[in-house]
């Protein structure tokens, strides 16, 4: 913990790295995610790939 400290001890507190930080960075990543799936839809091929296999197995 000693070394992270250091690291940043340069910096102001104001632009150290905060959770509040890492929580948001998170969200948008999830976000970003999200939309990427909602844009491209692939649903046809998750169908594909996870359920008909299923499928074909329990057969």
């Amino acid at each position: 913990m000693a070394g992270e400290n250091a690291m940043f001890k340069f910096l102001s507190p104001r632009l150290r790295l905060q959770s509040t930080d890492i929580q948001t960075a998170a969200f948008w990543g999830v976000a970003a995610g999200t939309t990427a799936l909602w844009l491209v839809q692939p649903f046809d091929w998750i169908k594909k790939t996870f359920f008909e296999k299923a499928n074909t197995e329990e057969k």
